[in-house]
């Protein structure tokens, strides 16, 4: 569990599925769990030059910023989005587990968007429409590399079928 989450037990095996690309979040979503984690490091530090009898209360406080740390930074690693050449799921939770899946014949509109921080450090979110109305695949967020998987997706999607042929 803690290596992440087995996304091979999510694949339909027999009908010949395989992994195109499987998304972590980008770096930056470590960013504010590691501040808060060196927080938590100067409060439970800061114990030593408290006076004995209060060193029990920054101590306390900061191993449970670290520990709220762990956990967020935990959540984020775990939450990973897959590309097949079947569909596109996606597998989140830490100690429960949801998975969202959306066959490539369902995915209508696939929307990039790149904040200009995201532009310069490399990441994007991505927004799919399908004709239902809303479904657990909407929105990845953090997506590094988003122009390259985006093109990842239409290759699969264009590969099987689903789009009718290229004109050229």
């Amino acid at each position: 569990m803690l290596a992440g989450p087995d996304i091979r037990r999510h694949l339909l095996r027999e009908e010949g599925e395989v992994i195109v690309d499987e998304v972590r979040h980008h770096w930056i979503v470590y960013v504010l769990p590691a501040l808060e984690a060196a927080l938590g490091v100067a409060l439970v530090l800061w114990t030593a030059v408290v006076r004995a009898d209060l060193a029990w209360l920054p101590f306390s406080v900061g191993l449970c910023v670290l520990a709220h740390a762990g956990w967020r930074a935990m959540r984020e690693h775990m939450d990973r989005f897959v590309i097949t050449n079947m569909r596109v799921f996606r597998v989140h939770g830490v100690l429960s587990q949801q998975l969202a899946t959306m066959p490539l014949t369902r995915i209508l509109d696939i929307t990039v968007s790149k904040p200009l921080h995201g532009r310069l450090l490399g990441f994007g979110h991505f927004c799919f429409e399908s004709a239902a109305q809303e479904q657990g695949l909407r929105d990845i967020t953090y997506v590094g590399r988003p122009d390259e998987r985006d093109l990842a997706i239409q290759r699969v999607v264009q590969r099987s079928g689903l789009r009718g042929p290229r004109v050229h």
